[in-house]
């Protein structure tokens, strides 16, 4: 029994001098200023184009970040959120080590898409960088500025139009939500009687009408009448040219 007590407080003594040893080894790393967000300027404007994905949107520098005690390279994340959110839902624009990031339309379209930003309409962004040391340190925030970002989708542009729909035959068309999931577009909402056709981008060059009202689409096809006013869902496949409308 002697022993084995002994061999416990061993281990023990062991445990310790290694954990020791162990915090010995840390290097402790303290925060002591934040980057400064200096380009773009605040209310920058942004307009992006969906035809040209690949060109250079918006450039990005900052002052760095200081660390006391650091020992690895800082790491920058530049963020987006909503205007007047608090980042609340935060979203990642990129990552880098250095004082500067370049994104594309695309990727800054991507990033204003997933913050929340109505698309085809100027809205407001704000701004930050993080920066961290290490997986787990302590963050810092830069200032924040906002930025004025008219976005577009991801996927294409449908809309209703038409006698039946919320505004008639006159632009705008009533927006179709988009569903990745299922890969359809939608609409719910209040149709009055009338009639209605799809169409892309609020433009006549394509559009599709349903020629015999059998539920089928046809590019340039009749009108869609509706009979009976009320509420009701849509729901549109425009690459099977298929389509439901039921009444809520």
């Amino acid at each position: 029994m002697k022993n084995i007590l002994k061999l416990s407080a061993f281990a023990l003594l062991f445990i310790s001098a290694t954990a020791c040893d162990s915090d010995d080894d840390l290097t402790v790393v303290t925060p002591t200023k934040a980057a400064v967000l200096a380009v773009p300027a605040e209310g920058s404007v942004y307009v992006l184009d969906k035809a040209e994905p690949n060109k250079v949107a918006a450039t990005f520098t900052w002052d760095a970040a200081q660390y006391a005690g650091e020992s690895t390279p800082v790491t920058y994340q530049v963020e987006m959120a909503k205007s007047g959110t608090d980042f609340k839902d935060v979203v990642v624009v990129s990552v880098t080590t250095t004082n500067k990031v370049v994104v594309t339309s695309g990727e800054l379209n991507a990033a204003a898409v997933n913050a929340g930003l109505t698309a085809f309409q100027s809205q407001d962004a704000d701004i930050r960088v993080k920066s961290y040391v290490g997986a787990r340190g302590i963050a810092q925030y830069s200032n924040v500025i906002k930025l004025a970002i008219t976005s577009y989708s991801a996927w294409d542009n449908w809309g209703l139009i038409g006698s039946a729909t919320p505004n008639g035959w006159d632009d705008p068309d009533t927006n179709l939500e988009y569903d990745l999931a299922t890969k359809t577009y939608s609409y719910t909402g209040p149709l009055k009687v009338g009639d209605y056709k799809f169409r892309l981008d609020d433009k006549w060059d394509t559009n599709y009408g349903d020629n015999g009202n059998d539920l089928t689409l046809e590019a340039g096809g009749a009108n869609i009448p509706v009979t009976v006013a009320g509420n009701y869902t849509i729901i549109v496949d425009f690459v099977a040219k298929k389509y439901t409308i039921t009444k809520n």
